[in-house]
């Protein structure tokens, strides 16, 4: 909790003081914007739809796009614990893409070098990073799978146990061992109810958006429609 108030006011500095911040996820940015004023920051994003941003006063925050080379299939989740095996915090790295086959991540300008000569392992893969233009994903936009399925409830542990088609007691037990995220949070409530494009992610089967309860069957159960990330 700590290291988080500390994040989060580290960012807030950065602003009054002229600089830009690193890279917010959505409830991060609530966070910091909250102690902003409106008309105090700009928003800058990667790419049109990406989803960590930063903010800036003065001249557009300075990162780095790697590509990704392997000669072995990659996972978004495996390259995400190996950023995290590399001990840095998730402010420095933005979002990683998966364009035409090959994966990108967005580097902080501070760790850009680090990170292109250390991440040389990603699951049991070796990998190489190679800096190519912002320019290349600006135009960008995130694909998904979309899903439609049957539930009796909105609730996330429902909703789990669907999507993982299990028990619902197995997927209550993911959420006590803190497997599930819902809107960038540690899910702590398996009452919670989802609502219209709350994102969340179940460790070891991927990332999703909810979209919303499509129609009402006619033994009230719901057709829901949720995106998984690709």
């Amino acid at each position: 909790m700590k290291s988080e108030i500390y994040k989060i006011n580290n960012n807030v500095e950065r602003i009054k003081q002229g600089r830009s911040t690193l890279f917010l996820d959505g409830r991060e940015f609530k966070l910091v914007t909250t102690k902003l004023k409106k008309d105090s920051y700009n928003i800058y994003y990667p790419y049109k739809d990406s989803e960590k941003v930063m903010l800036y006063t003065g001249k557009t925050p300075k990162i780095k796009l790697f590509k990704i080379y392997t000669v072995d299939k990659l996972r978004h989740q495996d390259i995400l614990g190996s950023l995290f095996a590399l001990n840095i915090d998730s402010c420095y790295f933005g979002d990683i893409v998966l364009y035409e086959g090959y994966f990108y991540v967005y580097i902080a300008l501070e760790l850009a070098d680090f990170i292109k000569d250390n991440l040389t392992i990603i699951g049991k893969s070796k990998v190489s990073l190679e800096e190519v233009p912002l320019s290349l994903l600006q135009n960008y936009k995130r694909k998904y799978e979309e899903h439609e399925i049957i539930t009796s409830s909105l609730r996330i542990d429902a909703i789990v146990s669907n999507i993982i088609n299990s028990s619902r007691k197995i997927a209550i037990d993911r959420i006590n061992n803190k497997e599930v995220i819902v809107n960038y949070e540690v899910a702590n409530k398996n009452s919670y109810i989802l609502k219209e494009n709350d994102v969340f992610s179940i460790r070891k089967h991927g990332k999703y958006k909810f979209i919303g309860v499509v129609k009402n069957t006619k033994k009230d159960n719901y057709i829901i429609k949720y995106l998984k990330y690709i």
